[in-house]
């Protein structure tokens, strides 16, 4: 007689009855189903249940293994794809003027959180209220600003890699326009500015060692002595660590910061 089990596809779903073959299993375990529609996952709730194989249906689901650790995250996955979806249509049904971002379960199931963002604060309790009974889990919504946004959705950055802030960072850094100032950095919006719309979060990265640099180099028009003789400073280099000046003469020269006197 084969064993029999009990298996959900979904949190407080309907109890299901499959053939598990010689597979061990247990109360709990994950397994993949051959399913009429193809493989599905689902959990264990009964294990060898007093059903007779005679009182199954001829299309019963059988299973093929235990789900693997990508067959879960895969799962977890397709179903977060779905949710999302499924709050994108909702929210343009209610006429809400919000942009859904990303769907996590928790590792239950029982528990979905949709980021999104928007200009203003959103009323979504309605939404909230369908996609808890379509989805039949509990729902929460929040809202993420523009740099949260960046680090959700991900993208390519200026430099051409990946963005930080989903790369790495787990703190979004403090960030100034005194920072691009210290660092010589034209002050154009479309330069300094993430695809979040925010300054660089790399503005910050070095910020400290411009900062000191800065206060080693002489001010612009400041009059230094030289090995040539008393000059005029014209401009300084802080990655290079120079200073450019111009003597009476009218020729300038580019030298060390250590060889001014």
């Amino acid at each position: 007689m084969p064993k029999i089990i009990g298996v959900r596809s979904q949190p407080g779903g309907k109890l299901c009855y499959c053939d598990a073959g010689d597979i061990p299993l247990q109360v709990n375990d994950y397994v993949v189903l051959d399913t009429s529609h193809g493989l599905d996952i689902a959990k264990v709730i009964t294990f060898e249940a007093q059903v007779h194989p005679s009182d199954l249906s001829q299309q019963s689901m059988r299973v093929v293994r235990r789900a693997r650790l990508e067959d879960l995250e895969k799962a977890q996955q397709t179903k977060e794809k779905e949710a999302l979806a499924k709050c994108k249509e909702e929210a343009a049904k209610l006429n809400l003027k919000m942009k859904p971002l990303v769907a996590h379960y928790d590792l239950k199931g029982s528990h979905l959180t949709i980021f999104f963002s928007a200009r203003e604060r959103i009323d979504f309790r309605a939404l909230v209220r369908k996609l808890s009974h379509s989805l039949e889990t509990r729902v929460e919504l929040r809202q993420v600003g523009p740099r949260d946004e960046a680090k959700l959705v991900g993208g390519i950055g200026k430099c051409g890699y990946p963005l930080c802030c989903q790369s790495f960072i787990t703190e979004f850094p403090s960030v100034s326009i005194r920072m691009a100032k210290e660092q010589d950095l034209a002050l154009n919006p479309m330069k300094i500015s993430g695809i979040c719309g925010r300054l660089l979060c790399c503005l910050a990265y070095e910020s400290k060692e411009y900062a000191a640099i800065r206060r080693k180099m002489p001010q612009l028009a400041q009059e230094v002595s030289t090995p040539f003789g008393k000059a005029t400073v014209i401009s300084v280099n802080l990655l290079k660590e120079t200073v450019t000046v111009k003597f009476d003469s009218e020729i300038t020269k580019e030298l060390p910061l250590n060889q001014l006197i």
